[in-house]
Parts: C-alpha cells; sequence; structure tokens
C-alpha cells in the first residue's frame, strides 16, 4: 500500500486513479481550485484529511474514511461510489452524498441539502443530520441512534427500518414502502402520508395531521401527542396510549386509544374502521 501523508494539494484530479493507496493528514484546497481529487480510485485508506474542494470523492470503490473533515465548500463529495465506511468524520457541503452503494456512516456529523438521494444498502448508527431534503428513493437502510433536523425525508424510501432515533422533521415518509421505526421519537407535520406497510412501535409522534392516505398503515403502543386529524383515509391498525387530539375519516382497521378528542366522519358509509376509546369522545 502506497502511503501518502501530509501533502497538500489544489490541483485537478490530484489522485486520479490511484489504487490501495492511504492517505494520511493530508489537505485538498488552495488557489488552483482543482477539482475530483479521487476520482475512479479504488481500495483507499483516508486517515485525518481535510477537503474543501468539489467533488473528491466520485465512483469510488472500497474505500474507508475515518476521522476526516469535509467543508461546506466541498460540494457533492461522495457519488457513484460502492462499499464506503465512514466514521468519526463530518460531512458539509450541499449533496455530500448521492447515487452511492454500501455505504456505513457510523459517529459522523452531517450538514448537508439533499443529502443521500438514491442510495441503496446504507447503514448509518450514531449519526447527526442537518439537512432539508435527505433520503430520497433510498432503498434497504438500517439506521440506528440517528439525530436528524430536516424537512421533506425519506420520501420514496423502501425498507427501511429504523431504531432508537429522534426525527424533527416535515413531510417524513411519503410514498414510503415497507419502512418500521422502533422506539423513536418523531416531530412534525403531515407524517407518513401515501406510506405504504409503515410500521411505528413504541414511539412517539408529535405534529398535525399525521398518517394520512396510508395502507397497511400500524402503530404498536405509541403515544401521539398534539396529532390532529389524524388517520384521514387510511387504513390503520393503531394502539395509542393517552389522547389524539383528533382522528377524521378513516378507511378501515381498527384504533385503540385511551381518548380521542373528537372523531370527525364526514361519511359513515365510506369507513368501516373500528373505533375503541376508553374514555367517551365526542363525534362530528
Amino acid at each position: 500500500m502506497t502511503l501518502y501523508c501530509d501533502e497538500i494539494h489544489d490541483e485537478e484530479r490530484a489522485f486520479y486513479g490511484i489504487s490501495h493507496a492511504k492517505l494520511q493528514n493530508c489537505t485538498f484546497a488552495g488557489s488552483a481550485d482543482g477539482e475530483s481529487a479521487l476520482k475512479e480510485t479504488a481500495d483507499i485508506e483516508i486517515e485525518q484529511c481535510n477537503f474543501l474542494l468539489r467533488y473528491p470523492l466520485w465512483h469510488t470503490d472500497r474505500a474507508t474514511i475515518l476521522e476526516c473533515s469535509m467543508t461546506e465548500t466541498c460540494r457533492a463529495a461522495l457519488w457513484y461510489d460502492r462499499d464506503i465506511k465512514v466514521k468519526h468524520s463530518t460531512l458539509g457541503g450541499i449533496k455530500a452524498l448521492r447515487e452511492c452503494t454500501g455505504i456505513c456512516l457510523e459517529n459522523c456529523k452531517i450538514d448537508s441539502t439533499e443529502f443521500g438521494w438514491f442510495c441503496h444498502d446504507v447503514r448509518i448508527k450514531d449519526c447527526e443530520l442537518t439537512s432539508e431534503y435527505p433520503f430520497l428513493q433510498c432503498t434497504n437502510m438500517e439506521i440506528d441512534g440517528f439525530k436528524m433536523n430536516a424537512k421533506y425525508s425519506f420520501q420514496y424510501v423502501k425498507n427501511v427500518t429504523l431504531r432508537g432515533c429522534e426525527l424533527h422533521t416535515k413531510d417524513a415518509f411519503w410514498h414510503s414502502k415497507n419502512v418500521t421505526v422502533y422506539d423513536s421519537v418523531v416531530t412534525g407535520e403531515y407524517l407518513g402520508w401515501y406510506s405504504e406497510n409503515l410500521r411505528l412501535v413504541r414511539c412517539k409522534i408529535t405534529g398535525t395531521q399525521p398518517l394520512c392516505y396510508a395502507k397497511g398503515l400500524v402503530l404498536e403502543d405509541c403515544e401521539m401527542i398534539d396529532c390532529d386529524l389524524s388517520f384521514e383515509n387510511s387504513a390503520v391498525t393503531a394502539t395509542v396510549s393517552g389522547e389524539i387530539m383528533s382522528v377524521k375519516n378513516p378507511v378501515s382497521g381498527r384504533i385503540i386509544a385511551d381518548r380521542i378528542g373528537e372523531i370527525i366522519l364526514e361519511n359513515k358509509n365510506d369507513s368501516s374502521c373500528e373505533i375503541v376509546t376508553a374514555e367517551p369522545c365526542a363525534s362530528v
């Protein structure tokens, strides 16, 4: 393995096409403003390096990135890559991860708009993300101990499992398929619209108009805080502790809750959903 240590590069394609190499304590910055420093590389280790220039890792196969920094000027850092592990690193800049397969992110701090689009076979553990539109059309994801602040997250994803996460978001899981969320906090608006087979287990859900137009929706032992106009046009099976502010026009299934502030059924003939509460509630 070739070692490159304590080097500074700003030229175009500084290490284009290298393989079986290790970069340690290198910096990619300078007046030449060169792009694509490690494009078309394979079997590389990158440790304690700083990336300030655009598109550093495109079409890279089999890489380990450890204790590295990609600043906000490092635009579109990882694209079209396969089998990449990123640990104890910071990722900044718009579109930091896209169209990659076999990605592992562990103990990373990420601040990136449009993060993680069209990625497959993704593992995320103990990471923090600030984004606007993350994880569009991703498939086969395992996420654990994840903290996220975003807006339009997990749209059109398939086959995703989340455990012990804190998701502060808006419009999460729209059009998603086969998503399961365990023991997590989900705060936002319009959660899970148009989803299929979305399952929430022991989760705390907060926000207006959640879980509408859903098919195969399941809630197990969840809390719903400040959730009004819930489950509209959804096929749902739910057990909820505490109060649901209001339920509106569920299509089918069964909803069990301690209390429901208001049940709105605009056309009772269109709903076969059974609603069971421990305490009486108002109906409209």
